[in-house]
């Protein structure tokens, strides 16, 4: 048996572009504060602490954290690439759900540098070196940085395997674009057509334009987890739970025969969704709203068929039939996604939690999706680390 988990509180700043940020101790104390004041308790009843970020040095942690106070708690640094705020969220449920704290915070942040991510060290092994020598057997293209190189070549393989049209990733970028309009913390809110996105500077011809890259961004969210019995104690009545949740990580086929659609993440992802429906005792058809990892619109369309969402190879018509927004089987990324909202490393799985709860308390605003009552949160990290947890609400 297990503790339930509910979601006290959330906070999440305004994602900005690298130079037009304010440092990350005072990003993430805000986002901290915000969610703190959001679920009615002050820091001296936090128990524990995961703070999750990419680029930074040791006990950055304790550095943002300490701005909102020193209270002598556990304070735990995590880093699992682009899943590090969901790694976060994933251990701060545990100690819910064992029962080793009633109040936990998870914390993610990054201040970002221009530019494609690039590795900061170069004397030692590269982690994701198995991932490359995977990705160079069917595109061999050094001369991309590492990301685009990756996902352009998951992108090239579902278009030959599947006859998918540049189009299809076009349409997904729009549509970001589209729902980010509504969101004041988004990055990007400007709408753009898919034929806009199709005549943009290119980055791999015939597979990726600009604009189906998400952008380099710095920001901060958070999360106060709490126990049923300790929302009881305190008077707090949240309306959102945790259902189920697992991360998983690579096995021995996501190397072997060299498919890019593999390397990237989509077998991973298929398993953890596979966990959780079973977990929760429901199925693809009965999420209502997801944020999941979108980093580039090839990993937005790949995760369709990954959670569950159309068949294998069905994503284009799925896209073309309007089944990923508002009006469809499942709205999609409505705060606009890494595309549009952008993707603070550390902080993106912690802002999918911020949109999720806020859609589940019926608080979206312009965003809502109408009667939602399952959410799903999909967050992938190279090298490699997926997690996906779905949210209820509570009551």
């Amino acid at each position: 048996m297990q503790n339930e988990t509910l979601v006290a509180g959330v906070g999440m700043t305004p994602f900005k572009k690298p130079g037009d940020n304010l440092p990350y101790p005072e990003m993430a104390a805000r986002s901290v504060r915000q969610a703190l004041q959001d679920a009615g308790v002050g820091y001296e009843a936090v128990q524990e602490v995961y703070a999750g970020y990419v680029y930074g040095d040791s006990t950055s942690g304790q550095r943002a954290v300490y701005e909102v106070g020193m209270t002598g708690v556990p304070i735990v640094n995590v880093n699992n690439n682009c899943a590090s705020g969901s790694s976060a969220l994933y251990l701060a449920r545990k100690a819910i759900a064992s029962g080793a704290a009633d109040c936990v915070l998870a914390v993610g942040f990054e201040q970002m540098s221009p530019g494609a991510l690039q590795s900061h060290w170069t004397d030692r092994p590269d982690p994701l070196g198995h991932f490359s020598d995977a990705i160079a057997k069917s595109f061999d293209r050094p001369d991309l940085p590492m990301v685009i190189r990756y996902f352009a070549a998951a992108g090239k393989a579902h278009m030959e395997r599947y006859g998918t049209s540049l189009e299809a990733f076009a349409r997904i970028r729009a549509k970001a674009s589209r729902h980010a309009a509504r969101n004041p913390l988004a990055l990007f809110r400007r709408e753009v057509t898919t034929e806009e996105v199709l005549a943009a500077a290119v980055l791999v011809p015939g597979v990726m334009t600009r604009p189906m890259a998400c952008p380099p961004t710095c920001g901060a969210a958070a999360t106060l987890l709490v126990s049923r019995s300790f929302a009881k104690k305190h008077g707090l009545d949240p309306a959102v739970r945790i259902l189920a949740q697992t991360l998983v990580t690579d096995r021995p086929d996501t190397f072997e025969g060299a498919d890019p659609i593999a390397v990237v993440g989509s077998g991973v992802s298929r398993e953890a969704a596979r966990q959780v429906y079973e977990a929760a005792g429901i199925g693809p058809k009965d999420v209502d709203v997801c944020e999941l990892h979108d980093c580039f619109t090839q990993n937005e369309l790949l995760s369709y068929e990954a959670l569950g969402f159309c068949p294998e190879g069905e994503a284009e018509g799925f896209v073309r039939s309007d089944q990923n927004t508002y009006g469809g089987q499942v709205v999609v990324n409505p705060s606009g996604g890494l595309l549009s909202k952008g993707h603070p490393l550390g902080a993106t799985g912690l802002a999918q939690c911020f949109e999720l709860t806020h859609q589940l308390r019926g608080t979206a605003e312009a965003r809502q999706v109408e009667s939602a009552r399952i959410a799903m949160q999909h967050n992938a990290g190279l090298g490699g680390a997926t997690v996906v947890t779905l949210f209820g609400r509570a009551n």
